[in-house]
């Protein structure tokens, strides 16, 4: 049994995930420095070019091959600009479980991108792959991963009080670290039917290819 997802890349009507390259370092850095990705992520703060290139050719590919997960790049079909990432993390090859995380470029924000992103990774997570289980995890008051969530089919399982750290900004303008609550949420295969029929009335059903 493999443990170890393949180098692939997903188009869907709208998107192309594929592995970051390095041609992708400057919007990266841009999109991890925004204040959102800040506040709800751990990211380095601030995130230079350095930063980004090191989670591209190193830290990224690392988290395929050590069998931990998989890193796409999300890019808009028509322009190839950089909307977002998708990150398959935490992943159990015994229990065919993974947790999903995503980030979108605040300029492509509320065009439902990181949902179709994320639908789209859990089909071929569920029927390339054979897993039985998706997990994500949101602060509390992160509303917009939320409804990304719900959007895709997710079922709230509970709350993990005080489980997560999150930043926000102090009157200073500085940032510190606030403990929050985190929503977990789960997806299964039978989860998928209402999501993959709104996907569907917009063609957006995913294809595979294996990335070379």
């Amino acid at each position: 049994m493999t443990s170890t997802f393949p180098n692939i890349s997903i188009s869907t009507e709208r998107l192309v995930l594929r592995p970051l390259d390095e041609d992708d370092v400057p919007a990266l850095a841009e999109m991890m420095n925004d204040e959102q990705v800040v506040a709800w992520t751990t990211v380095p703060h601030p995130y230079g070019a350095a930063d980004a290139h090191e989670w591209i050719t190193r830290l990224a590919p690392d988290e395929r091959t050590g069998g931990r997960g998989i890193v796409l790049a999300v890019t808009e079909f028509l322009t190839q600009r950089l909307v977002g990432t998708v990150h398959l993390r935490n992943t159990d090859w015994r229990v065919r479980s993974s947790e999903i995380s995503y980030v979108v470029a605040p300029w492509a924000r509320g065009e439902g991108y990181a949902s179709e992103a994320a639908l789209a990774m859990a089909q071929w997570l569920f029927h390339d792959q054979k897993f039985e289980r998706l997990e994500l995890r949101t602060a509390a008051d992160n509303t917009a991963s939320q409804q990304v969530a719900q959007k895709i089919g997710c079922i709230s399982e509970g709350v993990l009080r005080n489980a997560w750290i999150a930043r926000t900004r102090t009157e200073d303008g500085t940032w510190t670290d606030v403990r929050t609550d985190v929503i977990v949420w789960s997806l299964l295969p039978e989860d998928l039917a209402g999501a993959g029929e709104h996907l569907a009335d917009s063609g957006g059903f995913p294809s595979y290819s294996d990335w070379n």
